[in-house]
């Protein structure tokens, strides 16, 4: 598989790397692209203060810059926290997206968007204050009318970016539990 993966408002982070490490250890292709160009941050506001500065329509260039040169491969579009919803963003928009990994975060949806049983995994913290239960009810239900096909996982006390050894958000078991159904899922594309 053919997989996009996007860093978090933290930057392109040893995690990240370490992520697609383990995606290709189980013999796909992963790209990471570094939308903040060299730039990491210690906290969560001072990525978002950067990603800020940047601006979404920026960074949203930066992305479809990235993951255009290999969209006809048919992506599978990931990526935790702000880039799981720029994945999310670049999935709904590509018709030879192939699937879409979200940890850790979730985007607004288009009303007009529309795709064709897109398979779709979402993990998440329970609770998790960047994505709420009344959000991810809305999220929920309006990718079922896009026509996206969606799993859910939620972690019980686990941080919002449980998955990166480096946070004090960091939960082993939450991680484990997460790669292991991504990888299942993975394989079903």
């Amino acid at each position: 598989m053919n997989i996009m993966l996007f860093h978090s408002t933290y930057g392109l982070r040893p995690a990240v790397e370490a992520a697609a490490d383990r995606l290709r250890a189980a013999g796909h292709e992963v790209w990471t692209p570094d939308l903040f160009e060299g730039r990491t941050f210690d906290t969560v506001e001072e990525g978002m203060a950067h990603q800020d500065e940047i601006g979404k329509d920026e960074l949203l260039k930066r992305a479809v810059l990235a993951a255009a040169p290999y969209s006809e491969r048919g992506l599978v579009y990931a990526g935790f926290s702000l880039g799981a919803a720029t994945a999310q963003t670049l999935a709904l928009g590509d018709e030879k997206a192939r699937g879409l990994l979200l940890l850790h975060g979730t985007s607004d949806i288009a009303e007009n968007a529309t795709v064709d049983e897109l398979p779709v995994q979402l993990h998440v913290a329970s609770p998790d204050a960047f994505e709420t239960d009344d959000w991810l009810n809305t999220w929920y239900l309006q990718m079922g009318r896009a026509g996206a096909d969606v799993e859910v996982y939620r972690y019980a006390g686990a941080g919002h970016l449980f998955t990166d050894p480096d946070l004090p958000d960091y939960d082993e078991e939450a991680a484990e539990a997460t790669w292991r159904v991504a990888l299942g899922f993975l394989e079903t594309l």
